[in-house]
């Protein structure tokens, strides 16, 4: 299971496996603050992307299906979430304010799809 988390939010270590998955660090958020596994900023979208999204909710749409082209064209680059979240239990986190329409969000169900789907990376 892919759980989705707000690095603000200080969850805490709850036995999954945890990645961040922004491109840039959260602000306000020390290194050693965060009870991670990884940092895998190269998940998150591109600064085009991520720009031109905006979070803007009328784009949502468009924004996943041009994100899951660029996950598509770098597999290695989520392929250890895929890796832990068929092992067990995963956590995303995120710094985003939308906690619907954001990075990992659609990355999660990018990767479920994948998974259930079993297509290779």
């Amino acid at each position: 299971m892919i759980q989705v988390k707000r690095v603000y939010d200080h969850p805490p270590p709850d036995g999954s496996v945890r990645f961040l998955v922004d491109r840039l660090w959260p602000r306000g958020i020390k290194r050693d603050a965060l009870a991670l596994d990884g940092w895998l900023p190269e998940t998150a979208p591109s600064d085009s992307l991520r720009r031109w999204f905006g979070h803007d909710p009328a784009r949502w749409q468009e924004f996943q299906q041009r994100y899951f082209a660029e996950l598509d064209s770098h597999p290695a680059a989520w392929r250890p979430i895929r890796e832990a979240a068929v092992q067990g239990d995963v956590t995303l986190l995120y710094g985003a304010r939308d906690t619907q329409r954001n990075n990992a969000v659609a990355l999660a169900a990018y990767i479920e799809a994948h998974i259930g789907t079993g297509a290779p990376p």
